[in-house]
Formats: C-alpha cells, sequence, structure tokens
C-alpha cells in the first residue's frame, strides 16, 4: 500500500450554440473587469491583461477538432463501448470500490461530489475508455466503499480533503500505477487539488466541474454567528437530531427534489439517478459519514490551493448552477495555473451526467493538449 513516503511514480447538438463570448472576468454582480497586475504574464491571458473566458458553444475545431454532440450520439449507438470493470480496493484495511475500462493511452481518475459515488460517471467512463484508461473511485464514506465511523477509530476528524487525497493519490499508485488525470466534480475538486499540492508528481492536468465554492467554510462566515455554527453542528453529531434529519432526507422524494434543484434540465433526474445516489445512502454508517462532513466546516479552500498546484487546470462550470455561481466561480480564472475556464450553457450543478455530450469533448480535448 502506498503512502506518503512511497517512491515517486515514474514521470514519463440538439442545443442552439450561440457565438462565443469572450468576456473579461466579472466581479459578482458588477460588470467592470478585474485588473490582474499581481499575476505573472501568461500567453493565457488575452491582449488587455484578462484572460479569456468563453462560453462552451462553439464548433468541435475549437475544442481540438472533437466530434459533435450529434455524431457521439451516432458513434454511442453503432460502436462498442469499452466494458466497465468494477473492483474492491483494500486501503488501510477499509475495501474501497472503483470502476475502470480502457487499456490503453493516458489515465483518467474521476472523483465524484458529495452524497454521490462512481456511478455519477456512468455516462462518461466508456466513452472516454475509447482512448484512455479510465478509472472511477467511491471515496471512502461513499458510494460502496467502507463508511468507518470516526467515533470507533479513535480520530476527532476522518472525512477531510486531507484523507481523500491520501486515499486518491494511493489509488494512483496502487492500482492505476502512473500518473494521471483528475476529473473532478463538486467537492471532488477540492480533493483532486489537495492530492495534486500533497503529491504534485503524480497528477498530470485537473479538471474542475464546478467545483465546491466552500461558501460554508467557517471562515466565509460573520464573525457573530460562527459560535451558533458550532451549537448547531454539535447538536447534529451529537443528538438524535442529526439522525431524524439524515432519516428525512434519505428517501426518493427527498433525493429527486435535491437533484431537480441542481439539475437544469429536470428531465435527467431519472429514476435511475435516484436510486444511483439514494441507495449506498441507506447502508450501514451512511448517516455517521453524512453528518460529519456537513459539520465539516474547515479545512482547504479552492482559493487557497490553486496557487500551490503545479499541473494545468482546466475549470468548466455549467452557468445554471443554484448551489455554486457561476460569477463567483468566474474568479478562479484569476489563477496562473488555470488555463482556461469555460462555460457550459443552460446546465447545472452535474455537467458530466447533465450534459456528457459537452464535458466528455471537453476532457478529451484537455488530455490530448497534455500528452506528450
Amino acid at each position: 500500500m502506498a503512502s506518503l513516503g512511497s517512491p515517486s511514480l515514474p514521470i514519463s447538438n440538439s442545443r442552439p450554440r450561440p457565438r462565443r463570448n469572450r468576456g473579461a472576468i466579472l466581479d459578482s454582480g458588477c460588470t467592470k473587469a478585474i485588473s490582474m497586475p499581481q499575476l505573472l504574464p501568461s500567453r493565457r491571458f488575452g491582449p488587455i491583461g484578462y484572460r479569456p473566458i468563453r462560453c462552451l458553444t462553439d464548433s468541435p475545431k475549437d475544442l481540438g477538432a472533437v466530434k459533435r454532440p450529434t455524431d457521439i450520439v451516432v458513434s454511442a449507438a453503432t460502436a462498442q463501448l469499452p466494458e466497465v470493470r468494477t473492483g474492491m480496493w483494500n486501503w488501510r484495511g477499509y475495501r474501497v470500490r472503483y470502476q475502470a475500462a480502457g487499456d490503453t493511452g493516458p489515465s483518467l481518475v474521476l472523483i465524484h461530489g458529495f452524497g454521490a459515488n462512481s456511478d455519477h460517471w456512468r455516462k462518461n467512463i466508456s466513452d472516454l475508455a475509447k482512448s484512455n484508461r479510465v478509472y472511477s473511485i467511491d471515496l471512502i464514506g461513499y458510494g460502496y466503499s467502507d463508511k468507518p465511523n470516526p467515533r470507533e477509530i479513535g480520530v476527532s476528524s476522518f472525512y477531510t480533503f486531507e484523507t481523500w487525497a491520501d486515499q486518491l493519490n494511493d489509488f494512483c499508485a496502487d492500482v492505476v500505477k502512473d500518473q494521471a488525470f483528475f476529473i473532478c466534480n463538486s467537492i471532488g475538486g477540492v480533493v483532486g487539488l489537495q492530492a495534486a499540492v500533497m503529491q504534485p508528481q503524480i497528477c498530470k492536468g485537473i479538471i474542475l466541474l464546478n467545483i465546491s465554492l466552500r461558501l460554508l467554510h467557517i471562515t466565509k462566515q460573520p464573525w457573530y454567528g460562527r459560535p451558533f455554527i458550532r451549537s448547531f453542528q454539535s447538536l447534529l453529531r451529537n443528538t438524535a437530531v442529526g439522525k431524524l434529519f439524515f432519516k428525512a432526507v434519505a428517501t426518493p422524494e427527498s433525493v429527486r427534489s435535491i437533484l431537480c434543484q441542481c439539475y437544469h434540465d429536470t428531465s435527467m433526474v431519472t429514476d435511475e439517478l435516484v436510486q444511483i445516489i439514494l441507495q449506498p445512502g441507506l447502508e450501514p454508517g451512511a448517516a455517521d459519514v453524512f453528518l460529519e462532513f456537513i459539520c465539516y466546516s474547515g479545512g482547504p479552500l479552492p482559493e487557497e490551493l490553486l496557487p500551490k498546484v503545479k499541473c494545468p487546470v482546466l475549470v468548466a462550470w455549467g452557468d445554471k448552477d443554484p448551489w455554486e455561481p457561476v460569477e463567483l466561480g468566474k474568479l478562479y480564472a484569476e489563477f496562473g495555473v488555470v488555463e482556461d475556464f469555460v462555460i457550459l450553457p443552460d446546465v447545472g450543478h452535474c455537467p458530466q451526467d447533465e450534459a456528457p455530450d459537452l464535458v466528455n469533448p471537453l476532457i478529451q480535448s484537455f488530455v490530448e493538449r497534455h500528452t506528450t
């Protein structure tokens, strides 16, 4: 089993498409551009000193001559896609589920968000595996991976971004056995960034799909409200209130309602999707994990990690995300490591599942650009 002390790995369309938007970075609620004198010159900045932000509404040639979404549908229907295999990996004595497909090409690891699991990438794995080795992992505590109770293992906080980053890096060392691109959604983006900071030799590049802004982080709350937040967290974790709250959430009706909030196209919230999210949440230990994480208001922020990342980063954002506003997300385009910020039109918080026709070509183009 790998650890932080392990040896380094060897370095080796049916939608309308309006014209491209090359707007400057916008401050939240403002229309004037934000100057960035603190950043070093970069070829990725526009001629007036601002990084371009583009809307993914262009022809496939703008994505590196990838197929049009309509062509993807046709090819998926006529060509046999790579088989997806399910495996279990032993990590520090815990069983971790992962899925894999593809036998050749660069390695990709897909990292899900809060409350999700590797099945949330079911529309991406096989398609990307046509030219890549693709892995999708259940973070410890989620999906069909083990769900240890921190109180039973004698630690005050187990479900942290550092824990999941360790898991991700060890997975690359033990299972992938190669450097990898991290493709991340929501809180999975913070996991990917943390892993890349901790062991930069492993990660070749990162795609952040609607990364969590962590708006509930304790440092983003007013000082006078912080004691009340801590009291409420203690109430959830240490009394029956938390379990009752989880019981109310872990129902088909509640899961569907939550998904319909974060998916702009609610027709994509199918019975299959509801079961994919709900079923692992009914397993023993799931309630403790849920409560542990919603009470986790510390840890790293994306804006703290991005300056420390050494690999290229692409940020893509569904512009109809009600939880992580795109106008705030645009500020991440200021960081020198971010080579592109792409707006996904009429898409919500989970672009990989709601709009795989946009996301899969974007991923493939990024990987091809950074594969030598």
